[in-house]
């Protein structure tokens, strides 16, 4: 597959067979996270595979109640939850030297997208869930003090696919020359 018909293609899947994700697929989804670029390299990303049913229910039930992923993530064979290590990415000598403080979001959101992509390379459906109460999730899964959980990624085999995708913005509405405002394309 090429990149830009995974780029293109890749969905949001929240409807997954039984089909049972293997260990030789999560680490194939897991190399390609660890390819990410990260601020000085820090590669703050954790990841903890799930696998036990009463884990997946106990994070599934920190999502918000109307979370259209709880299926998914009940249904699954593997949850995977990123975290990120805190204070590390966006800071030099231990002090952060950006205005934004958590950095680490952007780092674990390349991460995420080259895990996604690859999965669907792979033929297999994810769905990034944020919309949790992550110091429970945190609690649950025994995450240090120093990182906390950003997303929750139930991986399955899709029961639909094919399906086309939300219309996206055209380049003119978004993208600017030289100054804000001032269109780029035409």
């Amino acid at each position: 597959m090429e990149l830009q018909q995974a780029i293109v293609e890749r969905r949001s899947i929240r409807r997954f067979t039984d089909y049972y994700v293997t260990d030789d697929e999560i680490t194939m989804i897991l190399e390609a996270a660890r390819m990410a670029p990260s601020w000085a390299n820090t590669q703050p990303w954790e990841f903890i595979v799930v696998r036990d049913k009463t884990v997946i229910e106990k994070i599934t039930d920190t999502y918000s109640p109307n979370n259209p992923a709880r299926k998914c993530s009940m249904s699954c064979t593997a949850l995977i939850v990123v975290c990120a290590k805190k204070n590390l990415s966006g800071c030099k000598e231990g002090k952060q030297v950006t205005c934004l403080p958590n950095w680490y979001m952007f780092d674990v959101g390349m991460a995420v997208q080259n895990l996604c992509l690859k999965a669907h390379e792979l033929g297999l459906g994810t769905v990034v869930v944020g919309f949790l109460d992550h110091e429970k999730c945190n609690e649950i899964l025994g995450v240090p003090s120093d990182t906390t959980v950003v997303v929750t990624i139930p991986v399955g085999k899709p029961e639909v696919s094919g399906k086309q995708g939300p219309p996206r913005k055209e380049l003119a509405e978004f993208v600017y020359l030289n100054s804000y405002g001032n269109t780029f394309i035409r």
